[in-house]
């Protein structure tokens, strides 16, 4: 079994840069290549800032307890909050429009809001798992494989 590295931050706004250097050192050190680390920090990033915002629903109402390991080349991020409940499924899709290839991007005014996070994050992880406990809070879990 690989070795499971934790630990705990206060749910502050400046700690989530914090707790991507936590992740992205451990990334880089099992050997994921620059672009997969660069992805694993915007998804934690996306992560820590929604349990701030919408699980404590500000700054100072909890902790965020991050943990990573390399376990048969798949690095795992869990990432853990008391806060509100979360139901991933209860969020809208987000509303991309579709374009041709050669089309310049659309003006993000255009894009509705709501989803877009989570959407992200499946973008540039391999794997997202949302779960949420009475008793223990929130638990995200991130993996991207290394290759």
């Amino acid at each position: 079994m690989a070795d499971k590295h934790v630990q705990t931050f206060p749910g502050r706004y400046e700690e989530i840069q914090k707790i991507c250097q936590f992740v992205a050192n451990g990334a880089a050190a099992s050997g994921l290549d620059a672009t997969a680390v660069f992805h694993i920090e915007l998804a934690c990033d996306e992560a820590c800032t929604n349990v701030i915002e919408h699980a404590y629903g500000g700054e100072d109402q909890g902790e965020i307890r991050v943990s990573w390991q390399l376990l048969d080349k798949a690095f795992t991020i869990v990432i853990h909050d008391n806060g509100r409940s979360f139901d991933p499924d209860a969020v809208p899709k987000p509303a991309l429009p579709k374009l041709p290839d050669d089309a310049p991007p659309p003006d993000i005014e255009d894009v509705k809001v709501g989803g877009l996070g989570i959407h992200f994050m499946e973008q540039l992880m391999d794997e997202v798992v949302f779960s949420f406990d009475d008793g223990t809070g929130n638990t995200l879990t991130l993996v991207k494989k290394k290759t």
